[in-house]
């Protein structure tokens, strides 16, 4: 029975078109009407190493990258080597080059030799077309309408005509080794669906159009893997719409620089990585002290110190939370996947106006660079928020800046407003910013800082709940866990496993009179994250006071929905 539900996974060497064959496959994919789920990991060298691709294709929502490989594409006896164990046991499909591969008896797997060098190299003298020729295999065998890749490759080269020339001609001769030179034997294939228009976007992008959005009009960063596209990006876009963006020497200057706008009465963010983070920790203080908002974008990476640049690790919890001197209010979000990444950043800008606090959203490097198809964002349902500005009676009476307030918020002027002139300085002051009396300014001025997270926490909506309403297993999630996790949840509650799960966004403060109902609720609690310490069960058990079974996974991939599913059976049937 044919299958339209396909995980293809390409292997090989990094710099010969493994990442860009992926891309335009999942792109002529989601175009031809299918949702797609993408996965990609790379050297952090420029050329060399191994970097490998993969992308689930199906006729539904799409929540994980997938358990197992149904299609294993090996550029080289490395991908084949390092890859094969994941391969489909009863169903897969090996494409290989026979000149670079000599795969070992597989019983259920179909095998596709393809001399994908000699096409290139022999018959079209061009050895860069290695991968063009692999995404037309790929087409040919399992569907895909030739149109939407075409169309892709002219769009990418269409101010090269030799370039293009021989892409298409590449893509072809893919095309047709594959229909005229195998037989096909397995289940997949790809029929055209109706034509929806869908978004192919990752967690970087969405990002950037949900800041632009909520009317982010500075950037300032430094190029740090896996946050740079987020500074082309906004290089590319903000000059067009008269806002600013640049490149600072260095992430201390990219930080300050974002906050001098959002002093000046800008919307303002910076990306970075856990290197860069702990850069700007101390300005993150200053931020909190003198009640200047910002936005920053932590594309958490493994660490610590350089560690993996281009590997996932959802290691920066406890910095988000607690790092820097002293104490200071921080809002710390964390979205779930690459739509949800447009809705909470555009909600960071929102808080971090409303309550005049440094906000820390926190992506990794697998939402960040994966890909999703989505419909296009309704915009009528975006709610921007501004800053509150002091009227005319605060101005005309002796404005303070930082007047105590019932919620925390004070009016914040803009430079140059008549009356409204103050200073924000990093040493503790009083209701106008003066510091000549600190002891009993700090007195006042904490409490007065912190109303502002309790203001917030009681504004705080309870995180969607899904699956059994009569759960006995419980799990919570954080960040970009959320797709395998709800997977997970799905495949138990089917095979009649009382599990629910939640996954709160905002993670500083916590919703917590939510999360503890739905602790209350269950008997278990099952907290997955890609950290070895377990960070976020940890800081639940600091709240709740309440043990909870961990899943931890280190090793720079993210979960798959088959591993926490394997987790929720252990403990419903009490192993």
């Amino acid at each position: 029975m044919p299958k339209s539900e396909i995980v293809i996974r390409l292997g090989g060497e990094g710099g010969e078109g493994v990442i860009s064959t992926g891309d335009i496959f999942t792109l002529a994919s989601a175009r031809t009407g299918y949702h797609v789920f993408t996965f990609r990991t790379y050297p952090a060298e420029i050329k060399g190493g191994h970097a490998w691709y993969q992308v689930r294709v199906g006729p539904r929502p799409v929540l994980s990258m997938g358990d197992q490989v149904d299609v294993l594409v090996a550029f080289n006896l490395e991908a084949y080597e390092k890859h094969k164990h994941l391969l489909n046991k009863e169903e897969g499909v090996l494409i290989y080059d026979p000149d670079e591969v000599t795969p070992e008896p597989h019983p259920k797997t179909v095998l596709y030799p393809i001399p994908f060098n000699r096409i290139a190299r022999q018959d079209l003298n061009f050895v860069r077309g290695k991968n063009v020729v692999v995404t037309g295999v790929l087409a040919g065998l399992f569907g895909l309408d030739p149109s939407s890749l075409t169309g892709f490759i002219t769009q990418r080269y269409k101010r090269r005509a030799e370039l293009l020339d021989q892409n298409l001609k590449a893509l072809e001769a893919g095309i047709t080794y594959a229909l005229k030179n195998l037989t096909k034997a397995d289940p997949y294939y790809l029929t055209p669906t109706e034509r929806v228009g869908r978004l192919v976007m990752s967690g970087n992008d969405a990002i950037v159009a949900g800041a632009l959005t909520a009317g982010c009009r500075f950037y300032a960063g430094y190029p740090i893997t896996p946050a740079s596209e987020i500074l082309e990006l906004m290089a590319q876009t903000l000059p067009r719409i008269g806002g600013v963006s640049f490149q600072a020497e260095d992430e201390m200057a990219a930080i300050g620089s974002v906050l001098g706008a959002s002093f000046a009465g800008v919307k303002a963010m910076t990306a970075t990585s856990g290197p860069g983070l702990s850069l700007m920790t101390e300005f993150m203080g200053w931020s909190g002290m003198a009640e200047v908002p910002c936005v920053i974008v932590d594309a958490q990476r493994a660490g610590p110190s350089t560690g993996m640049p281009t590997k996932l690790e959802q290691g920066d919890l406890n910095h988000a939370l607690f790092g820097g001197h002293g104490e200071f209010p921080r809002i710390v979000i964390a979205p779930g996947s690459v739509e949800d990444a447009f809705w909470q950043i555009i909600n960071a800008f929102n808080l971090a106006e409303k309550y005049q606090v440094p906000v820390i959203f926190l992506s990794d490097q697998s939402l960040s660079h994966r890909t999703e198809s989505l419909l296009k964002p309704d915009l009528s349902k975006v709610q921007v928020v501004d800053r509150l500005r002091p009227d005319e009676e605060a101005l005309e009476n002796g404005y303070q800046r930082f007047a105590i307030t019932e919620t925390g918020v004070s009016p914040m002027a803009v430079p140059g407003t008549p009356g409204g002139m103050y200073v924000a300085p990093g040493l503790e002051h009083d209701e106008k910013g003066h510091v000549d009396n600190p002891l009993a300014s700090h007195e006042k001025m904490v409490p007065k800082r912190f109303r502002k997270l309790e203001t917030l926490q009681k504004e705080l909506e309870a995180p969607p709940r899904y699956g059994a309403s009569d759960a006995r297993i419980g799990v919570i999630g954080w960040g970009s866990t959320e797709g395998a996790i709800r997977e997970a949840v799905e495949r138990c509650v089917a095979k009649g496993i009382k599990v629910a799960a939640i996954h709160p966004k905002v993670l500083n403060p916590l919703p917590e009179k939510y999360i503890e109902e739905f602790i209350r609720s269950v008997d278990t609690v099952i907290v997955p994250e890609v950290n070895y310490t377990g960070q976020f069960a940890r800081y639940l058990r600091s709240i709740f006071g309440i043990p909870v079974v961990r899943i931890n996974k280190w090793g720079g991939l993210p979960f798959t929905a088959g591993e926490i599913q394997r987790k929720i059976e252990e403990v419903a049937n009490g192993r």
